[in-house]
């Protein structure tokens, strides 16, 4: 195969897998960073282990989405990373969220 087909087909999947966390963002509370993975949770805790030379993070997550290309379901019920690298968490701000007309509840 030409590898033209080949990055066509990875710059679609970047593309399919960006649009898909625009739509899910605004269902999460954090935004969490490590050196392999990013992930949206809404349920993260950090704690930092010492060794005798070092120290590590141990990372959990709950309610999780997964940026990851090859992954068929990026929605995790939990995640648990260990990592000596650097790990960078954000608070999203929440937006109100309102359902149009149409879809209320109390018939406006």
């Amino acid at each position: 195969m030409d590898d033209d087909v080949f990055e066509d087909y990875d710059r679609e999947l970047e593309l399919a897998l960006f649009r898909e966390y625009r739509d899910v963002v605004s269902q999460f509370q954090y935004v969490i960073e490590t050196e392999r993975r990013f992930y949206l949770a809404n349920d993260v805790n950090v704690v930092r282990h010492d060794t005798e030379t070092d120290f590590y993070f141990e990372l959990t997550m709950n309610d999780v989405w997964v940026w990851d290309i090859y992954r068929s379901d990026r929605f995790v019920k939990s995640v648990r990373v260990l990592t000596f690298k650097d790990v960078n968490i954000e608070e999203l701000s929440r937006r109100d969220f309102e359902l149009p007309d149409e879809l209320s509840l109390d018939g406006k």
